[in-house]
């Protein structure tokens, strides 16, 4: 299940969580609206895997714990680190970023 960080806490969420997936997005932003909705259909296919939305404009901490440079960004952490990131519009990239943390 997509939930969205409703506050600036997302460094206490992944260490709170083994496995996380992030996406970075904003409201002005039209592919972070295309993508949001394949994130939310993706997080009911993998289990042990906690997945957020977080809006980069309004929560700048949450923001600094990837490098985002770009919207959508999308981040995976693992044990409470960042293991890897990409920017992009496409969901079968968007896959191949997730299994890097589900096959752990």
């Amino acid at each position: 299940m997509l939930q969205e960080l409703e506050s600036d806490n997302l460094g206490q969420v992944i260490k709170d969580n083994e496995k996380v997936v992030v996406q970075y997005g904003a409201t002005w932003c039209g592919n972070c609206r295309i993508m949001k909705p394949k994130m939310k259909r993706l997080s009911k296919e993998y289990d042990g895997i906690t997945f957020l939305y977080v809006d980069a404009e309004k929560l700048p901490e949450s923001r600094k714990l990837a490098e985002v440079n770009n919207l959508p960004t999308f981040a995976v952490f693992n044990g409470g680190t960042l293991v890897n990131q990409i920017q992009t519009n496409k969901e079968d990239a968007l896959k191949t970023l997730i299994n890097e943390v589900a096959d752990n």
